[in-house]
């Protein structure tokens, strides 16, 4: 949480580029069946059908979820309604998800949006920026969130060529086939990247003019999505793609799988990889995120349903 805008901004910038679709075409073809790994106390939530691409979580337990992502390629179960970003409060015994009314002037009917990340300022607002594909461009879109209105006020929309032009913006790190999530330690000290058609995450330590020094690599054997980090222990959870190319060419009877896994001891010679879920489509396809609070995990997906869970 807290996140400096540059981080947000390097994010967003890598979330947008159109290479990492080709690429993730190019290696989709290595699919694996997963073995089912499944808490016990898991429910879906019901006012969230049509994906949850991203999950952000504040210190609070308010959680933000963008939904409705609509994108070339991948499936979609509501192609006539525009994506919305929920909020759910992790502190309830049965949390459920409501979505944000957004006022300021924001053209709610072309929203359609995808990674999202949170910046506190030092007055403890909480903005959003999330990343939007009005017509399948992309923009930034910026938002102030009300606490007690439980509502975001729309503030700008950033629509610089930075987010369409690499050979513009400054190269911190290089090496990538296809860079996706993206998120720092609880200290702010590294950078985790996924590099989502490699099946690994980069571990970078962060200097203070923003350039990047790579420690080491970590093999996943898994197409990485998103990554969050728990707050409590530092370790890494990745949302995962085993069989992408059930996603790519998508068939109700044989759906993709959902994969999450946890890195512990990132830093260490030996980091520790975990499965805390795994499905084979069956409950929930097309894994993308997963976020912890408390013991309190929320697995979310590109295009289908959202799951909670009581670790």
């Amino acid at each position: 949480m807290g996140k400096l805008v540059a981080l947000v901004l390097l994010g967003v910038g890598l979330s947008l580029v159109g290479e990492m679709f080709s690429a993730f075409r190019e290696r989709m073809s290595a699919s694996r069946e997963v073995e089912p790994v499944e808490p016990e106390n898991c429910r879906l939530i019901e006012e969230l059908e049509n994906g949850s691409e991203d999950i952000d979580i504040l210190p609070s337990g308010l959680a933000f979820i963008s939904s409705g992502l609509k994108y070339p390629g991948l499936p979609n179960f509501a192609p006539d309604e525009p994506g919305k970003i929920f909020l759910m409060d992790l502190n309830e015994q049965n949390p459920r998800a409501q979505a944000l009314e957004i006022s300021g002037g924001f053209d709610k009917e072309l929203f359609n949006p995808h990674g999202i990340s949170i910046f506190i300022d030092k007055d403890h607002t909480v903005y959003l920026y999330v990343v939007n594909h009005p017509h399948m461009k992309s923009t930034v879109e910026i938002f102030k969130f009300e606490e007690q209105q439980r509502s975001l006020v729309y503030l700008k929309t950033i629509k610089h060529e930075l987010l369409k032009s690499p050979r513009e913006v400054k190269v911190v790190a290089k090496g990538f086939c296809s860079a996706n999530g993206i998120t720092v330690s609880a200290d702010q000290k590294y950078v985790y990247v996924a590099d989502v058609a490699a099946k690994n995450i980069h571990i970078m330590e962060k200097h203070d003019n923003w350039d990047l020094t790579q420690l080491k690599v970590i093999q996943l054997g898994t197409l990485v999505d998103n990554l969050t980090v728990d707050p409590a222990t530092g370790d890494i959870l990745a949302g995962c793609h085993p069989n992408p190319m059930k996603l790519l060419i998508y068939n109700p009877e044989d759906p993709p799988g959902s994969e999450v896994l946890r890195i512990q001891n990132v830093l260490s010679e030996k980091p520790r990889v975990s499965t805390v879920y795994a499905n084979n489509g069956s409950v929930l396809q097309g894994t993308s995120v997963a976020s912890v609070y408390r013991g309190k995990i929320l697995i979310g997906t590109v295009f289908h349903k959202t799951l909670y869970c009581e670790l």
